[in-house]
């Protein structure tokens, strides 16, 4: 992977590429997250397509542009970064905030993508009660106390069975939240918060499209990823038997395999 920073239009993005492949897939991570975070999942794709990471807007080393950064926003970044690497079709793979990105491409720019996954994610709007959630967490790092993220939101993402063996992994998500910049967890958050439910949009798409749910995530309960799957019978929707959240890292092989089928 070569690492490097390019201009996305007028944004600055950090970003990883293998370079080599016909075949792109581009892997935008969460909320909290970096693209650190697909270190050892990138060994599982890059022999047989070409993979693109980038620390989105607002999170890792790109970035901050103003009190809100948009989903519809960013997906105009995302673009930007694959014409600036002379990438013109790319499989999106989303995972949580990252699928509400890849969703608002499918929208935007659905001539650029071979295909979409959802990791993790879902195309519904926030309800009052995740919009109340996000506003505490604002108040939470207005308040200076940003500490209080890192000790409960790494853990939470993997099923309760895997946090054990996922030590070193909740720890080194810990450690990012710490060098993540207040104003770009507040931008992100405000950006999720306002972004549109996306149901209907999916439907009329003609982009092919994946679901990937586990089926232990406390964010999105087995019977919730049951309602969305029959929701969309256009998409095709796979289960990790063994994940919470984080599947990509639960549950490796699996969702990389799953990926690799979706895009070949």
């Amino acid at each position: 992977m070569v690492e490097k920073f390019i201009m996305a239009g007028s944004t600055a993005l950090h970003i990883c590429d293998s370079e080599v492949g016909d075949k792109c897939v581009v892997l935008l991570h969460g909320y909290l997250e970096s693209l650190v975070v697909w270190d050892d999942f990138i060994p599982l794709l890059y022999k047989k397509v070409r993979v693109v990471t980038l620390d989105i807007p607002g999170h890792g080393i790109s970035v901050v542009e103003g009190k809100t950064h948009s989903m519809e926003w960013l997906a105009d970044v995302v673009r930007a970064a694959m014409k600036e690497l002379g990438i013109e079709k790319f499989t999106v793979v989303g995972h949580s905030m990252g699928g509400y990105i890849a969703l608002a491409l499918c929208e935007r720019h659905p001539q650029c993508l071979d295909g979409v996954v959802l990791l993790s994610s879902v195309p519904n709007g926030d309800n009052e009660e995740r919009i109340e959630n996000r506003k505490r967490e604002i108040a939470l790092v207005e308040a200076g106390k940003k500490d209080l993220l890192s000790k409960l939101a790494p853990s939470a993402g993997f099923a309760a069975g895997n946090r054990d063996r996922m030590r070193n992994y909740i720890e080194e998500l810990a450690e990012q939240i710490f060098i993540t910049e207040e104003a770009g967890i507040i931008a992100l958050l405000n950006g999720m918060m306002e972004r549109k439910d996306q149901c209907e949009m999916l439907k009329g798409s003609l982009v092919p499209q994946l679901f990937i749910f586990g089926c232990e995530d406390d964010y999105i309960p087995r019977e919730s990823a049951e309602m969305i799957a029959a929701a969309n019978p256009q998409a095709t929707v796979a289960w990790l038997e063994n994940s919470g959240h984080m599947g990509f890292l639960e549950e490796p092989e699996v969702t990389a395999n799953l990926i690799l089928e979706f895009v070949e």
